[in-house]
């Protein structure tokens, strides 16, 4: 696979904290890369030192494959979670600032900027102070600016927060849409509820460590326990004397006055299934019959549940 970025074995340390401890990531160019974790996780200071504006104490940062250097950073753009903009300039002229600092002809820079602000719908905001702008209006300006300059990696950390629904989803859009013309996204956040929308691939770092990395669909597939759901007419009790040596559990849902059912079963292993599945057929009807795969926020409290319970058991 073509990895646009590594983070090889990156230490980190500060005063009497460890950053970071022997971390290692790879991003496949042209994908949206998820780095999650609880606040304080390590994070952010990853995603400092791959933005040259801090070093490792240990490892290294490739890029482009070549170790990254300062001269490799216009080819990435940032959006820090610590937001900054002058209150006092006018949005047009921020934005502008921004553009020529990142190597922008003026003429060039404001008609892209122009056709950005359009597009996300903040036109009337050009000639307006920066003071004036709400939470959300900021955000989507310092996106424009981080965006503008089509930089082959870009970097949002916690680009959502502060925005609502509304423009979170159009933010989304955007992320999604400059992958697709070919950049690469890195997207950093400790909340779940976007990371299936966005992420191809994820991390984990819980407590300065790298617990867990894949493609979002292949780590569906290893958490998922083998667990399938289905409505049928028939006897529960049947059905479950039928299957029981063949499942590590069986739930039963709700049974209405005509006798449809549901279940949720876990079996024992893949190679149960299609036993189970002729052994229900002789005890009741099978409606519906399909696989249940866990959401990104079951897996995130699943693999940080087993890290730091195997973490305190070894101390």
């Amino acid at each position: 696979m073509d990895y646009i970025l590594s983070a090889e074995h990156i230490t980190k340390d500060f005063t009497k904290h460890r950053a970071l401890d022997d971390v290692s990531i790879a991003v496949p160019r042209g994908k949206v890369y998820g780095l999650l974790g609880p606040n304080g996780a390590g994070k952010t200071t990853l995603i400092r030192i791959i933005n040259h504006i801090t070093a490792p104490d240990k490892g290294c940062v490739v890029f482009n494959g070549h170790q990254l250097t300062a001269d490799d950073i216009v080819n990435i753009g940032y959006l820090p979670e610590e937001r900054g903009l002058y209150k006092k300039m006018k949005v047009g002229d921020q934005a502008l600032f921004f553009a020529r600092l990142k190597g922008l002809d003026k003429r060039d820079a404001e008609r892209s900027l122009r056709q950005w602000f359009e597009h996300l719908e903040i036109s009337e905001w050009w000639d307006k102070k920066v003071e004036e702008l709400s939470k959300g209006m900021a955000q989507k300006v310092q996106f424009i600016v981080t965006v503008l300059h089509r930089p082959q990696l870009l970097i949002f950390d916690e680009p959502f927060s502060g925005f609502d629904p509304i423009n979170a989803g159009i933010l989304k859009r955007e992320i999604l849409r400059l992958r697709d013309e070919g950049a690469t996204v890195i997207f950093s956040t400790h909340n779940m509820g976007s990371v299936e929308e966005l992420c191809d691939e994820i991390s984990l770092i819980n407590r300065s460590r790298n617990i867990l990395s894949g493609p979002v669909h292949d780590l569906r597939e290893q958490f998922s326990d083998n667990r399938y759901s289905l409505a049928f007419i028939g006897n529960p009790t049947e059905l479950q004397s039928a299957v029981a040596n063949m499942c590590n559990s069986f739930d039963l849902g709700g049974i209405d006055t005509d006798g449809n059912a549901t279940a949720t079963v876990s079996l024992t292993s893949p190679d149960a299934l299609k036993p189970f599945i002729a052994a229900a057929n002789e005890a009741i009807t099978i409606n519906s019959f399909r696989r249940l795969l866990p959401s990104m926020d079951e897996i995130f409290v699943s693999a940080v549940e087993n890290y730091n319970q195997k973490h305190t058991s070894d101390q």
